[in-house]
């Protein structure tokens, strides 16, 4: 029973602990605090349909469900500055982040994404 304990501890250590750091985030107030300060690198990775829904303004675009997602991503983006992404809720953005981060993008995901962002429109 103890060793059995033991192997699960180490699993998951293993699993959990494999040195890759974490996304940094950032909210939709603290990303329109830095929008109304002038430029900042903004990509939304949601599909066409749902930028059809509306947008924030400044945003860049790439689908992240494209076969070519990294491709169009990586040529609109300068690596010098970081880029915050965004898409419905954060999930897909945050996956896009792990993609961008590995081609040596500087990256942070909008916590909430533009549902979040919509529903603060107005406050």
């Amino acid at each position: 029973m103890k060793k059995s304990i033991c192997l699960l501890l180490l699993s998951f250590l293993f699993l959990n602990c494999n040195g890759q750091q974490a996304s940094t985030t950032i909210s939709t107030a603290e990303l329109k605090r830095l929008l109304a300060q002038g430029e900042v690198q903004l990509l939304d990775v949601r599909t066409p349909k749902e930028i059809q829904k509306g947008a924030i303004k400044t945003a860049l675009f790439a689908n992240y469900f494209d076969v070519d997602f990294e491709k169009v991503a990586t040529v609109q983006l300068n690596k010098s500055k970081p880029v915050y992404l965004y898409c419905k809720s954060g999930n897909r953005s945050g996956k896009a982040c792990k993609i961008l981060k590995d081609k040596g993008f500087e990256v942070i995901n909008v916590l909430g994404g533009y549902r979040q962002w919509d529903s603060e429109k107005n406050q």
